[in-house]
């Protein structure tokens, strides 16, 4: 009977491990509050059970039961808390699922239902935009890229994040937001309950501005045609811009971050949800707190979607 005990002792400590490393990440991100989940009846009524167990000297009644019981319930508590694991145990969950059905697995709010969008037509993919940029010449910033950074997630994303353009590592590696900005982007995307995989990156330009300078107008307005074109094909719930760029790009404004982040604005067929860049973030922690907010909207905005598509 101590075994059984055992085992439901290591799995209650293996859970508050787990939580203590996701609240890690999300203060570090500025969270400072999150909603109560409250405490299933079988996990009250393992903990009563050890609790006895320990007073008494013996085992809860109907061991094996409870046992299964609190396995049960503690892997749905970790589901629905959004899968805070360790790094191995992500890696090995990261390892054994299927890509192509990465954004129906299950998340902070459970499984989603899938925006249900008629399949895009020939003419309206992702490909095709990919091929009609080719290697692109149309403006002087292909004189010093390495590659053309198209941008990578989701098709069906239901949040699409938008930055400015790519920085050294992303036009070395071809892919967006892989630098530390890009560390702190994920971050930021888990802590919202989702995964980069379940997500559509880009930036408002492909290719890296020289020195990661600010990219100029007409290499602006080059690359917006693309952009806006990625966007009727994806058709997400809420674009992310990040940054000044990206958000005077998709408003078509020249109104600073500062006075227009964190309210959602019409543009382009869905909402767009301004807030700082994370490189920005990287140089202004104290901001970090402000761009939580702004998350949490888009958040909450999407969890409200689903509820309303479930219960039609």
């Amino acid at each position: 009977m101590s075994d059984v005990r055992e085992e439901i002792r290591s799995r209650l400590l293996e859970l508050i491990r787990d939580v203590r490393e996701h609240l890690r990440y999300l203060e570090e991100l500025g969270v400072t509050h999150w909603e109560d989940l409250p405490a299933t009846d079988d996990l009250r009524a393992c903990i009563s059970a050890l609790a006895a167990s320990e007073r008494t000297g013996e085992a809860p009644s109907e061991p094996r039961a409870e046992a299964a019981r609190a396995q049960a319930t503690l892997d749905e508590e970790i589901r629905k808390e959004g899968d805070p694991m360790t790094s191995k145990r992500r890696a090995a969950r990261s390892a054994t699922a299927s890509p192509e059905r990465a954004s129906e697995q299950p998340t902070l709010f459970g499984h989603l239902p899938l925006l249900q969008t008629a399949p895009p037509t020939e003419d309206r993919t992702l490909e095709e935009i990919r091929a009609d940029v080719g290697d692109c010449t149309r403006c002087k910033l292909h004189r010093s890229r390495t590659t053309i950074v198209f941008g990578e997630g989701d098709p069906r994303a239901r949040i699409m994040f938008v930055g400015e353009g790519p920085g050294a590592e992303e036009d070395a590696q071809g892919r967006p937001f892989v630098g530390r900005a890009g560390q702190l982007l994920n971050r930021m995307i888990e802590a919202m309950g989702f995964r980069r995989e379940e997500v559509y990156i880009t930036n408002v330009v492909m290719c890296r501005p020289p020195n990661n300078r600010t990219p100029e107008p007409d290499e602006i307005a080059t690359c917006e045609p693309f952009l806006f074109r990625k966007i009727r094909v994806i058709r997400p719930d809420v674009v992310v811009a990040l940054g000044a760029i990206a958000a005077q790009s998709l408003l078509g404004t020249k109104a600073p971050i500062g006075q227009i982040r964190g309210r959602f604005f019409e543009a382009h067929g869905t909402k767009v949800m301004p807030t700082f860049h994370p490189a920005f973030l990287l140089r202004a922690p104290e901001r970090k707190r402000e761009a939580w907010e702004d998350l949490r909207k888009v958040r909450d905005y999407v969890l409200s979607l689903s509820r309303e598509r479930a219960s039609r």
